[in-house]
């Protein structure tokens, strides 16, 4: 097969752990990528930019980054609704790799998706467009946090596309349209069945109730539906602030559904906070658990749940081992249901509320 643009190149990051000890579980960089999503790639012969698709039943809001010298240069928000690309950047690609950060609307769950890898570099929640030394293990600019960055090998073409996609797969971008459409409606109250006719009848109810035209564009749609699910989603959340005098890793463990899920990790620099959870919490207790380089055991407590050495998302709380997984004591947090809550972790661990 030919190289460079005009050769259409696919792959995927498959998920993978490793077996760690508790002991050096936190510092260690290795390949992975978060569990049931995926990243597919292709060389196209398009328009030289690096292209984003979304191929998932989430608005998706992605960050790029690229290494210039001793400079990692990050920038985000491109947004894609589902079933559509977008291009994060606009031009002829140059660096022989980019690296590329996705995560979920803030709209949709109080538990964001999330698409990367294991290079930690520095985003904000809001737009932004941040420049920090190689040597760096912190992020200094104000609301900064570490998130976790898939690398994408370009092999010297101009232009390149990535899907993202989710598991269950979605056969098509028009099925990623229709999931993202039935997702928004369902957590605004109109819960539409699985059937076409269904949906049309949702889309058409909540058109009325916004006075939107009858040929609204499914992009202006999707802006209505998403602004909308803002509103019922009231900005709280899950906050963690180090008031500490080293940087510290933190992870989260929660209720998703029936099951448990357990993600991480938010590197945050002394005298910093990070938002976790960007939405209203549920009545069920959020845990944590947290560690900074001379003490793995910064803030633990008995709720055993799985953890890996590289950024992770995992479902369930058992056979931790047989997965190729570690564990952990989370403790509990926000045991009040609180809609808000901010945890606050010093040298000799988290603080009373």
């Amino acid at each position: 097969m030919r190289k460079g643009i005009g050769a259409r190149r696919r792959a995927s990051f498959s998920s993978h752990r490793l077996t760690v000890s508790v002991v050096n579980l936190f510092f260690r960089i290795a390949r992975t990528v978060f569990a049931g999503l995926a990243l597919s790639l292709a060389a196209l012969p398009a328009q030289a930019a690096l292209q984003l698709c979304n191929q998932t039943s989430y608005v998706v809001y992605a960050a790029v980054g690229v290494q210039q010298s001793s400079q990692i240069l990050t920038r985000g928000w491109t947004r894609i609704v589902p079933g559509n690309c977008a291009n994060a950047i606009a031009e002829p690609l140059k660096a022989a790799s980019y690296f590329v950060y996705a995560r979920s609307t803030h709209a949709q769950g109080a538990a964001p998706r999330v698409w990367g890898g294991q290079f930690l570099f520095c985003a904000r929640d809001a737009n932004f467009s941040l420049t920090t030394q190689v040597t760096n293990t912190a992020c200094g600019a104000p609301g900064s946090f570490q998130a976790p960055f898939a690398p994408v090998a370009t092999n010297g073409a101009q232009s390149w596309t990535m899907t993202f996609t989710e598991q269950p797969a979605l056969a098509s971008p028009d099925d990623a349209r229709a999931a993202g459409l039935r997702r928004l409606l369902n957590d605004l109250g109109y819960a539409p069945a699985l059937d076409a006719r269904s949906l049309g009848n949702a889309i058409a109810r909540f058109r009325a109730h916004m006075k939107l035209p009858a040929n609204i564009s499914p992009d202006d749609l999707f802006t209505a539906l998403e602004a909308e699910a803002r509103k019922s989603s009231p900005r709280q959340g899950y906050a963690i602030c180090n008031d500490g005098s080293s940087e510290i890793w933190a992870a989260l463990g929660l209720k998703a559904g029936p099951d448990f899920v357990s993600r991480g990790w938010w590197g945050i620099a002394a005298g910093a906070c990070t938002v976790a959870i960007n939405a209203a919490l549920g009545r069920d207790a959020i845990y944590l658990f947290a560690s900074k380089e001379g003490n793995n055991h910064l803030v633990t407590g008995p709720m055993a749940f799985c953890v890996s050495n590289t950024p992770f998302d995992i479902k369930g709380r058992d056979r931790c081992a047989a997965r190729g997984l570690s564990t952990a004591g989370f403790v509990a947090t926000n045991a009040k249901g609180a809609s808000a809550f901010t945890a606050r972790i010093g040298d000799r661990g988290l603080a009373r509320p």
